[in-house]
């Protein structure tokens, strides 16, 4: 099974990628809506929030605003919440990967924002990262409610910016020239992967980086 990364800078498309991998056939595992079910009333992240950030729980959820209010410029607390949460998103994309193997996916795509801030790419046989031409992606993040120039700044300074990005990637998803292109050349990904064998991940052992497994380096 090969797993596949899909990465991409604020306002580069990457939703809209990942939409069109699952008409062409393929998996997603979205890391932000594991994170919202983990959040929810119920969620397996609520205990563990509520005993380091008592004052982000709101009506037995996580208020993400509160949260975010509570790490803001405290590298400290953010480790500890990372601490807390990362080994349940790990283990709800484990258990994603053991689903589709049991099914014989060919290809399974990992939607990750933050893959190469966090070293996501050692978990993945390839990353396509999505990209687009800087003004289209300041006019699309600014159209979205409660957004702002100094707001976006701030969330870029905390991303790897799209120019190292596409370097790093095997595959770059142009997201500004249309939506045919985009999804040609995802179709093209697709087709090219399905011809590889996985490495990094087997039905007899934990994703890599999940359950205190240390990730494999890509060769």
């Amino acid at each position: 099974m090969i797993i596949l990364g899909l990465t991409g800078s604020i306002g580069m498309g990457k939703s809209t990628a990942a939409a069109m991998l699952r008409r062409l056939g393929c998996p997603v595992h979205d890391a932000d809506a594991a994170v919202h079910r983990l959040y929810a009333r119920g969620g397996a992240a609520v205990p563990r929030i509520a005993a380091l950030f008592p004052q982000a729980i709101k009506d037995g959820a996580v208020d993400r605003v509160a949260l975010s209010a509570a790490v803001l410029g405290q590298p400290a607390a953010l480790r500890r919440l990372e601490a807390a949460v990362h080994p349940l998103t790990r283990a709800d994309a484990d258990a994603f990967l053991k689903r589709c193997a049991r099914r014989r996916v060919p290809l399974v795509v990992m939607d990750i924002p933050l893959l190469y801030e966090t070293g996501g790419e050692r978990r993945v046989d390839a990353v396509a990262v999505v990209s687009a031409p800087g003004f289209v992606q300041r006019a699309r993040v600014l159209a979205r409610p409660g957004m702002d120039p100094v707001k976006l700044a701030n969330i870029l300074s905390r991303q790897v910016p799209d120019r190292i990005k596409r370097r790093r990637a095997d595959f770059v998803v142009p997201t500004g020239l249309g939506r045919r292109l985009t999804l040609l050349r995802l179709a093209r990904i697709v087709a090219a992967l399905k011809r590889r064998r996985g490495r990094v991940w087997s039905p007899h052992r934990p994703w890599p980086g999940s359950r205190g497994h240390a990730p494999q380096r890509k060769a």
